[in-house]
């Protein structure tokens, strides 16, 4: 008895129904589901793809742990912080940073840009020569030697490797009084771009310069440093090294990971994530409507063959049953055929690129088992629920003429 529930139910999926709009409703059920277990596994799968995407971006963007200082900008005695640098045996390279906004212009045209002044040990924490596109990285044998993100190089039109044609940066003075001359405004300094740079949206209009010259344009004094960028011998180990340089250098220092740095980033990536799947979740809901009206003409349809089940015994639980069981076969016929149709559309997407972002960027793609066990959780859950309010016929309903 148990099975023959199961069997009369698989038999009204196959097989052929006392209408053709029965037969119509069937299907175009099953059609409705696969369409909408389709769209959330390819969009779910292309923002799997842009966290790879957007990993890369920002993977170089953030050294494994950051000292800042804790009050003002300036860290106070970084050759102290730097003795015990040196002691710790999990770090690899450290380097100090200065980073500010200045002005830069170029033959009458200027722009506001962030000048990142490094030392030579900077490429060890961040390998950002290695995305150099054009010129090469300064050698840090003069203090005015530039590498310039690729954006704000076109727009200023500034040459690469130009000794005749150089830019200025101007920042601004501390102090108050009178100002009596232009030189009391700020400093400026000429330099000459050595190479460009990808910003990848995260170095847009960053000028990256010898930390002396930082220091000159500031009257910062020597060895001064507004960041202190730490690459470990092991990443992940950064939590137990952090833990360990706040016990040895106390509270006049901030510490942080590059997790932490880049949890807003993260948290609006995820923010996104849950949205879209919230979205894709109500559609799919919506889309299982089309299951519940599936069912209540089904009903219509069989009950002159329910009503002579139930006269020669088959009781009215086995008869829910039955229709319960058609629901359920019409949802994983919808899953089943929309995973494999998802499937093959992020297949042809990986190897093709076909859909694009822009003209030379395609939409990235990730195929992940998790992603299958949230889109079939999802849509089997609310096809599930359906199957089950709808197959709750009456007693009444069958034996009334």
């Amino acid at each position: 008895m148990k099975n023959i529930s199961f069997y009369i139910a698989s038999r009204y999926l196959i097989s052929k129904k006392g209408s053709t709009a029965v037969t119509f409703i069937t299907w175009l059920a099953v059609g409705a589901m696969s369409v909408a277990v389709t769209a959330m596994f390819v969009i779910i799968s292309v923002f799997s793809g842009l966290e790879d995407f957007n990993e890369d971006l920002v993977k170089d963007l953030h050294a494994d742990i950051t000292i800042k200082s804790a009050a003002g900008k300036t860290i106070k005695n970084p050759s102290e912080i730097v003795k015990v640098l040196k002691k710790n045996p999990e770090i690899s390279q450290f380097s100090r940073v200065i980073e500010e906004k200045i002005y830069i212009n170029f033959n009458g045209k200027g722009d506001i840009a962030y000048l990142r002044g490094v030392d030579s040990v900077y490429v060890q924490v961040n390998p950002i020569h290695r995305s150099i596109v054009y010129g090469s990285y300064p050698d840090f044998k003069y203090n005015d030697e530039v590498l310039i993100e690729n954006s704000l190089d076109l727009r200023l039109s500034i040459p690469v490797n130009s000794e005749k044609d150089q830019a200025t940066l101007y920042m601004p003075k501390p102090g108050k009084g009178l100002i009596n001359k232009e030189e009391d405004i700020y400093n400026r300094k000429n330099i000459f771009v050595t190479g460009v740079f990808p910003g990848k949206e995260q170095l847009n209009n960053y000028i990256i310069a010898p930390i002396a010259m930082a220091e000159e344009l500031l009257n910062l004094p020597k060895n001064s440093a507004y960041n202190i960028v730490i690459k470990l011998k092991n990443s992940e180990k950064a939590p137990d090294v952090r833990r360990d340089l706040e016990k040895d250098l106390g509270k006049t220092v901030i510490i942080t990971t590059k997790s932490e740095e880049n949890a807003a980033f993260w948290k609006m990536i995820n923010t996104e994530k849950l949205f879209i799947y919230l979205i894709f979740g109500l559609v799919i809901f919506i889309t299982t409507f089309n299951l519940a009206g599936a069912i209540i003409i089904l009903q219509l349809d069989k009950r002159e063959q329910a009503r002579s089940l139930v006269s020669l015994g088959f009781p009215l639980s086995h008869l829910r049953k039955t229709y319960f069981y058609t629901g359920v076969l019409i949802v994983f016929a919808g899953i089943l055929s929309g995973l494999l149709i998802g499937t093959a559309l992020c297949l042809f997407q990986e190897y093709t690129g076909l859909f694009k972002v822009v003209e030379n960027l395609p939409f990235p793609v990730r195929i992940e088992w998790k992603n299958y066990i949230i889109v079939s959780a999802t849509a089997a859950g609310f096809g599930l629920l359906i199957s089950w309010i709808f197959s709750k016929i009456s007693k009444g309903y069958i034996t009334k003429s």
